[in-house]
């Protein structure tokens, strides 16, 4: 049965099917998707990938030490932070500092003249680094599958413009709200 101005009844019930099976299979990749790119839209002001930080530390001795210190008086400096086991190595950058790298990426600076040090610790966001990485295509595999999701989200978008009749659908108030969609992306590439 077709009504005036409008898709056929039959061709309005599989566009509902389609767009409501769609949305159903991909709001989690959605919901990934959302999340991650809030945080790589805010990646100057925040780190989706790591929690970084860094504690000025004291450590106790006797402080100026000219002598270079052993893997072994590093280690104990590292026991003040609970990161003896993280040690990779360490080195003097300058004259009297003392840089220790730790697995993971944190570090521990010591000023060998007052014992004065910056911890700085590095770790991975388990749940917000995983969405993130999948912003950066790393597989051959998720490229295929992102793809896939690239055109089932125009399927989703093209049967929702036409699931509503009337006032309320495409020819009426849908129709505003679409070039209104559509204007906004173009006023922020001019700007």
């Amino acid at each position: 049965m077709k009504s005036k101005n409008s898709l056929p009844t039959t061709i309005r019930k599989w566009f509902r099917i389609i767009h409501r099976d769609l949305s159903f299979l991909f709001t989690g990749i959605i919901i990934v998707y959302a999340v991650s790119g809030i945080a790589l839209n805010h990646k100057r002001t925040f780190n989706a990938d790591y929690k970084i930080t860094k504690t000025e530390l004291q450590i106790q001795g006797n402080f100026p030490q000219t002598e270079k210190v052993s893997k072994e008086q590093t280690l104990d400096f590292l026991k003040m932070i609970n990161e003896e086991n993280a040690y990779m190595k360490h080195y003097y950058s300058g004259e009297q500092q003392l840089k220790v790298f730790l697995k993971g990426g944190s570090s521990l600076v010591v000023d060998m003249n007052t014992g004065k040090a910056i911890y700085e610790s590095v770790k991975k966001r388990p749940i917000l680094s995983w969405f993130s990485r999948l912003h950066y295509n790393p597989a051959r595999w998720w490229t295929w599958f992102s793809d896939i999701f690239a055109v089932s989200l125009l399927i989703i978008a093209l049967t929702g413009l036409f699931m509503n009749k009337g006032k309320n659908g495409i020819i009426g108030r849908g129709g505003i709200e679409l070039i209104i969609g559509i204007l906004i992306p173009m006023i922020f590439l001019f700007i």
